[in-house]
C-alpha cells in the first residue's frame, strides 16, 4: 500500500504531515476458453488442417494489474495469428462494459500451430463466427480478470534456458540452396535446413535465452498470476488433426503446480507470451536431439522453462506498490506489392493444379498469395505499444519478429521484454540485414510482404514511446 501526502497549515508545533488517501495495489487474472469446434480449420502450414481431436483446451489468459491510478491488461490467446479485427472489437467491447481505455490493453498470439484459424494464412480460412465468438470470449476473459483485482504485490524477473532455442535460419555451402517457390536464385540462408544436412555451416543468427517474467502474488504470498515470455517460435509435434496450446498451455499448468498453486479461488494464471522469435525454433539442425513421440518435446520445452522460472520466482523481490503507465502509437509501413505482370504469371501457375482452387505444390501456393497481394493497399498501419510496470518495459509488435530486434531493445531499454503477434498481426518482421540474406522468412506473400525497412521504423517508433514514459519508476 502507498500512502499520498498533503501538507497541512504550520501550527504552533511546527509542519505536519497527514495522509490524504491510501492507495493500493491490485491484481487480478483469469482465462476464457477459446477451443474451437471440430471440422474446423487448423492453420500453420502450407495446407489447411482440420481439427478432429481436442488435446487440451485452448484459451484467452488474461492478466489486470492496478496501481489506484492507471489499470494496464495483458492477454496472451492460444492462436497461431490474430488479425487486428479481432482484437480490436474484443478491446470495444471491454471499453464499452467497463470503461478501460482500449489503449491500456496488450493482446497477443502464442504463434501456437494447432489452433483453430481466426485469420487466414497459408490456404486455410476463417470462420467469421469463430472470429466472433473469440472476440466475445477474449473481452469476457479480460472482464473476469477486472472482476478478480485485489490487493496484490508484484516482481519481475528472468531466468537462462538457453538450450531450447535455436536460430532456424542457416548459412549453407555453395549450391545447396535451391530457388525459392518465386524464382528466386539469390538467397544466402536457408530456413529449416534439416538437420544433419552435409551443406550446413553457420548459424545465420543469434538466440536470445532469457525467459523474462511478471510475477505476481496475494498479500499473504499465494501466487496469483505469472506471465513469462520466450523468445520460441513453438514446438509442435502434435498428433494429426490435434488441437493444442503447444508448450504455452502446457508451460501454464506446470506453473501452477511448481508453484503449490493449483487449488486457488480465483484461480493462479499461467501466461507464456512469445518474444521475438521469427527465426527461433526448437529444432538443433546439428542433431544432438532424440526423436520424440507426440507431444514429447513439448513437454521437454515446458518443463525446462517452468522450472527455470519457478526457481527464478524465489529470489524476486515483490513490491506492494509499483507505478503503471503505458504509451500507443502507429506506424505506417509500406508493403512489397507484386506487379501486373508477376500476377498475370502468377494466375497461370495457379491453374496447373489439379486440384484447383486448391493448390498443390510450393509453386502454386506462392503464385496465389501472389495473386491475392495484388489487391492490397500499399500501406498498413501498424500499432506500437509499451508497458512500463514499476521499472520493467513490455513492448508490443504486430508481427513475427526477429531476435535480433528483441536483442536490440533490451540493450537499449533493460529490463525489457517483447510480446510479438500483439494487437495486429503483419507477418514476419526480419532486419533488412536478413532481407539482403534472403530466406523463406523474406519470400513475399501474406506473411511477408513489409517492406524492407519495416523494422527501422518499427524500432524508431518504439524509441519514440519509450522515451514518452517516466525514466525511472515513481
Amino acid at each position: 500500500m502507498r500512502i499520498l501526502w498533503m501538507k497541512l497549515p504550520l501550527l504552533a508545533l511546527g509542519l505536519f504531515l497527514a495522509p490524504l488517501q491510501a492507495v493500493e495495489f491490485r491484481a487480478g487474472a483469469a482465462t476464457s476458453n477459446i477451443t474451437p469446434e471440430l471440422g474446423s480449420s487448423i492453420n500453420g502450414g502450407f495446407q489447411d488442417g482440420t481439427a478432429a481431436y481436442i488435446h487440451d483446451e485452448l484459451h484467452a489468459r488474461c492478466l489486470a494489474l492496478d496501481d489506484g491510478k492507471t489499470r494496464l491488461v495483458m492477454v496472451v490467446a492460444d492462436s497461431c495469428v490474430i488479425g487486428r479485427g479481432i482484437f480490436d472489437e474484443a478491446k470495444m467491447l471491454v471499453h464499452r462494459a467497463t470503461g478501460l481505455p482500449e489503449a491500456n490493453m496488450m493482446m497477443s498470439a502464442t504463434h501456437s500451430h494447432s489452433c483453430g484459424t481466426l485469420q487466414a494464412v497459408g490456404q486455410s480460412e476463417p470462420s467469421p463466427v469463430y472470429q466472433k465468438f473469440v472476440a466475445r470470449r477474449i473481452a469476457d476473459g479480460v472482464r473476469r480478470a477486472l472482476n478478480n483485482l485485489a490487493p496484490a504485490r508484484i516482481g519481475h524477473g528472468s531466468a537462462q534456458v538457453p538450450h531450447q532455442v535455436f536460430n532456424r535460419r542457416w548459412r549453407m555451402k555453395p549450391g545447396s540452396i535451391p530457388p525459392t517457390p518465386l524464382g528466386v536464385t539469390t538467397d544466402q540462408v536457408k530456413t529449416n535446413p534439416g538437420v544433419r544436412n552435409p551443406g550446413l555451416l553457420e548459424p545465420a543468427g543469434p538466440t536470445d535465452p532469457e525467459v523474462g517474467f511478471i510475477s505476481v502474488q496475494h498479500l499473504d504470498g499465494r501466487p496469483l498470476a505469472l506471465l513469462a515470455n520466450y523468445s520460441l517460435h513453438y514446438v509442435g509435434g502434435v498428433g494429426p488433426g490435434h488441437i493444442s496450446a503447444d508448450y504455452f498451455g502446457a508451460f501454464a499448468g506446470k506453473m501452477a503446480r511448481l508453484l503449490g498453486a493449483e487449488q486457488q479461488e480465483p484461480p493462479f494464471v499461467g501466461i507464456m507470451s512469445n518474444g521475438t522469435s521469427g527465426d527461433i525454433n526448437n529444432i538443433d539442425f546439428r542433431g544432438s536431439q532424440a526423436k520424440e513421440g507426440p507431444y514429447g518435446r513439448i513437454q521437454i520445452v515446458a518443463d525446462e522453462v517452468a522450472q527455470a522460472v519457478a526457481d527464478a520466482v524465489k529470489s524476486v523481490k515483490h513490491q506492494d506498490w509499483v507505478p503503471l503507465t503505458v504509451a500507443q502509437k502507429e506506424v505506417t509501413l509500406g508493403l512489397r506489392l507484386p506487379g501486373k505482370g508477376e500476377v498475370e504469371k502468377a494466375r497461370a501457375v495457379m491453374k496447373q493444379s489439379k486440384l484447383f482452387p486448391r493448390m498443390e505444390t510450393m509453386e502454386q501456393v506462392y503464385a496465389r498469395e501472389t495473386v491475392l497481394l495484388a489487391d492490397f493497399p500499399p500501406t498498413v498501419s501498424a500499432p506500437l505499444q509499451v508497458m512500463k510496470i514499476g521499472d520493467l518495459h513490455v513492448s508490443a509488435i504486430p508481427a513475427e519478429v526477429f531476435v535480433e530486434i528483441g536483442l536490440e531493445l533490451k540493450k537499449r531499454h533493460a529490463p525489457t521484454f517483447t510480446v510479438s503477434l500483439a494487437n495486429a498481426y503483419h507477418g514476419y518482421l526480419p532486419t533488412p540485414e536478413h532481407h539482403r540474406l534472403g530466406g523463406y522468412e523474406t519470400w513475399r506473400a501474406r506473411s511477408s510482404c513489409l517492406e524492407v525497412d519495416a523494422s527501422t521504423k518499427i524500432l524508431a517508433g518504439l524509441e519514440e514511446l519509450f522515451q514518452q514514459l517516466p525514466q525511472r519508476a515513481e
